[in-house]
């Protein structure tokens, strides 16, 4: 009772036709209307609005998912799109089309077979429904030997570079066609580059003997000569293995799970200090020798476990945004594209639209990297944009995080709660009525998504009522459905500057479960009785309803503490929460919690054109510190819950402590000052921090903090019965889980960009927060912004340089910069390459004849903003 989907089948009046009866595409192959059946390698071109009228099987869509994350997501959008007309065909429960894996096949042939028996059901089908009438089945495959098999069913078969430049007055999409391997070896030399991989046979036998370690390679931003591969398996000695040079990188892009030899310990090195990237315009196969860092130093003393890459276990690539670097080569069809991420290689294309490519973003995939190619070999997606354009720049850094952002389908949204809605007396029935309380929210200014508030009251017995209230989503969200499954693709709510992609529609995130003021909502409330020395005395958990009865931002409810003259509920429950929080900040730091640094900032946008017109650190409050507490709280209390509740699989997050040597260059930049950092515990850590002052330089502790924060390991999600240590390290506390909504952000780099654009040179004051073999990054903390001053100018004599890894010192001509020292510098934006445009620093104090700057003329000294050190 499986639908087909088409407007010419009459059988099935309970689901809506998607297909197209009169469904043409100009084609000179294909006169006559028809239907695509995509086999699995053939993806990309679905996209285009061109293609139409497509039948996805439920066999090529599992193997898409199975092959590719990304691929399987811009295929269930273009499912999504109405106008596209493709239908998803269930053919792996159908009768006719269900098919049993025979004897001694493999499931790719079997899956092979069951797309060609789909097809020959759905040409049958139409032939029957239309007496024999001109709509027909069009299978495309790339597989040779599909092909001859599906020929031998009668199927109409093409490859689908046939296919595709049959279409005609479309020939750019000829350049969406993947890349078969017999034309990347047309494309590529026929020196050997690299090293030939293993096969996984070896590669699995090699693991398990422990002769090779499996692990994620992790590209180095700042040098393109270098990664590191972090090894995935628990109990292993060795947690990475730093790689140097092409050939030992052997091909390993981003993301990928590769296998690695180690080498033997007197071949380990140190992490190079050099800044190194692939600029070089040339596009052809390099022929200088670029296995090695030569001549560059390490970045510290210490040695690193050293390897190779061997084998690709996994390929973890996805479509990359980006720019067409166009060929010096007039008429030239095969150009190099540069990703926007540093961390992925530049790619070879095929293209005959290079000319209208120019200065835009584009999208491109990848479909094989030869051992004979300097370059992996790939093609073009899509077109986004102009590059520097907002709207196509915010498009590329939501691609480049893989944020869902397309707007909810309808599906999702039939979903939702019918207006006008309310609390019903059901829904008081198995709730707490908690509408009573004097619950507030405390948020950001023009917070409309309001998903947690806060309550403070005094009991008869003397002790404190405390409570959490997070919005009750999952009320509105059934297990499983079209609406479940979308949140849970987008997880999280994200912010960018002035712009919200939301993980639930906004009928919920702004207006049903955004806990405002002087409205009844639903809730999960967290509730504790306290002494008056915030020592919990009992927890429970309760489904409410609330009624909010003020929503303030952080500075209105610091103002009402500060106000002795106002004694409302509202104030006096933020007085009382304000005072426990100090008390459990305390008490969390003797434990050895860490208050680290990272400078935030906060644009002011012009109302009209939303482009940022100020750039200002965000000034935190005494409230900031207060809901913060109480979210920690909350947190903790859940995660213990849980656990006590699902021992085996609750959804718990830990800190791992980091490794010694990730304190090297926190413990160097101390010792500078002749102080000492211990980093035995997290308390000892915490405790270092705490007295490490220097005399008139109040922002230095927070220097050392923000270093402290990159010394850190990432924070991890985890099912309790999947690991013992549950410990999280920064906030000293043994179990942790997130019951308070997480959010991501983005687009403060892009916007600090546009905020510079239009300022020509400003000069400001700032400290180097990290000394490099040919540069020092600086902090600005005016503009919680960092920076490089480069030192090797490629269009003058570079100075003399020493550079000393211990220190780490950097000797300038007759001038040493050491971290933390205080410097002057002017700051612009560069948009001399419009794919990188970044902010340059030039200095202009310490004088250094031949390498600062003068003042510029445009800025008087009296109107330069001092920073008091």
């Amino acid at each position: 009772d499986i639908c087909c989907g088409s407007e010419v089948c009459k059988e099935r009046k309970d689901e809506a036709p998607v297909l197209q009866e009169d469904a043409c595409i100009e084609s000179n192959l294909c006169s006559y209307p028809h239907y695509l059946i995509p086999d699995t390698n053939v993806i990309d071109i679905l996209e285009d609005p061109l293609i139409r009228n497509v039948i996805i099987l439920q066999t090529v869509l599992q193997e898409v998912r199975h092959r590719s994350a990304p691929a399987y997501k811009r295929i269930k959008d273009a499912i999504h799109e109405k106008e596209k007309h493709f239908y998803t065909f269930t053919n792996e429960h159908h009768r006719e089309t269900f098919i049993e894996r025979e004897p001694g096949e493999s499931a790719n042939d079997r899956n092979d077979r069951a797309i060609r028996v789909a097809a020959k059901w759905y040409a049958d089908h139409l032939a029957k429904k239309t007496n024999g009438g001109s709509l027909k089945v069009v299978l495309l495959t790339d597989d040779r030997a599909n092909k001859e098999k599906a020929e031998q069913y009668g199927l109409i078969v093409y490859r689908c570079e046939e296919y595709i430049k049959s279409l005609i007055g479309n020939p750019e999409l000829v350049d969406r066609l993947a890349l078969q391997p017999d034309d990347q070896n047309e494309i590529t030399g026929s020196k050997l580059l690299f090293p030939e991989h293993l096969p996984l046979s070896r590669i699995q036998s090699g693991i398990k003997n422990g002769v090779l370690l499996q692990g994620t390679f992790h590209a180095n931003r700042d040098n393109y000569l270098e990664g590191t591969v972090f090894i995935n398996r628990e109990g292993e000695d060795i947690n990475e293995v730093l790689l140097q040079g092409l050939q030992n990188l052997n091909r390993a892009v981003h993301q990928d799970v590769v296998a690695v030899e180690l080498f033997p310990k007197e071949r380990w090195v140190a992490p190079s200090s050099v800044v190194l990237q692939d600029d070089s315009p040339n596009d052809e196969d390099s022929e200088e020798d670029e296995t090695e860092n030569k001549g560059v130093p390490p970045y510290s003393s210490v040695l690193k476990p050293t390897g190779r890459v061997v084998g690709i276990i996994k390929r973890n690539w996805r479509p990359y945004c980006g720019m067409l670097s166009q060929s010096m080569i007039k008429e030239a069809t095969r150009h190099l594209f540069t990703p926007a991420d540093r961390r992925i290689p530049r790619i070879r294309i095929e293209t005959r639209q290079a000319a209208n490519l120019a200065g835009q973003r584009i999208m491109v995939a990848i479909d094989g990297w030869p051992k004979n190619s300097r370059y992996p070999n790939g093609h073009f997606v899509k077109n986004l944009g102009t590059a520097g354009d907002k709207d196509t720049e915010t498009e590329v850094l939501l691609l480049e995080h893989d944020v869902p952002h397309l707007p909810f389908s309808p599906a999702v949204l039939s979903f939702l709660p019918k207006m006008p809605w309310s609390i019903t007396e059901e829904d008081l029935k198995v709730r707490a009525d908690l509408r009573h309380l004097g619950v507030c929210s405390v948020d950001p200014p023009g917070c409309t998504d309001i998903d947690d508030a806060l309550h403070c009251r005094e009991l008869e017995n003397g002790n404190l009522e405390v409570g959490v209230h997070i919005a009750d989503v999952s009320h509105f969200i059934r297990p499983g459905n079209a609406l479940d499954q979308e949140a849970a693709s987008r997880g999280t709510t994200v912010y960018l500057c002035g712009k919200r992609i939301d993980m639930v529609p906004e009928l919920l995130s702004s207006n049903l479960c955004s806990l405002r003021s002087n409205v009844e909502r639903l809730a999960f409330s967290c509730i504790w009785e306290m002494n008056h020395n915030a020592e919990i005395i009992k927890t429970h958990f309760t489904k409410s309803v609330i009624n909010s009865k003020a929503s303030l931002t952080y500075a209105e409810a610091q103002m009402r503490i500060d106000d002795t003259t106002m004694n409302d509920d509202i104030t006096k429950s933020l007085r009382g929460l304000n005072r426990l929080a100090k008390i459990l900040k305390g008490r969390r730091t003797e434990k050895g919690a860490l208050t680290l640094s990272s400078p935030e900032v906060r644009f002011h946008m012009d109302s009209e054109t939303h482009d940022p017109i100020d750039l200002q650190t965000k000034e935190l409050k005494e409230t900031n510190s207060m809901v913060e507490e109480f979210m920690l709280l909350a947190n903790i209390s859940v995660a213990q819950k849980i656990y006590d509740e699902f021992s085996e699989c609750a959804l718990l997050r830990k800190h791992p402590s980091p490794p010694p040597s990730n304190y090297d260059i926190l413990i160097k930049a101390a010792k500078s000052r002749d102080l000492n950092i211990h980093i035995d515990s997290a308390k000892a850590l915490a405790d270092s921090l705490n007295n490490a002052t220097v005399e008139n330089f109040p922002y230095f502790n927070t220097l050392l903090r923000i270093l402290a924060t990159l010394c850190m390991m990432q924070a991890v999600y985890f099912c309790s019965g999947m690991d013992s240590d549950f410990h999280h390290y920064g906030l000293a506390s043994p179990i942790y889980t997130h019951f308070t909504s997480p959010i991501r952000r983005a687009s403060v780099a892009f916007h600090t960009q546009l905020f510079f654009k239009n300022k020509g040179i400003i000069n400001e004051e700032g400290f180097i927060l990290f000394v490099r073999k040919n540069a020092i990054i600086i902090l600005i903390p005016k503009f919680g912004m960092e920076g490089a001053v480069f030192f090797d100018n490629k269009d003058k004599p570079s100075p003399h340089l020493i550079f000393d890894s211990e220190g780490p010192t950097l000797k300038v001509e007759e001038h040493t910069f050491r971290m933390f020292d205080k410097v002057k510098v002017t700051i612009s934006l560069d948009a001399s390459n419009i794919q990188h445009q970044r902010i340059r620093m030039a200095l202009i104090e310490p004088v250094i004849p031949g390498v600062s700057v003068p003042v510029p003329e445009s800025e008087p000294e009296a109107k330069k903003p001092k920073l008091d050190c």
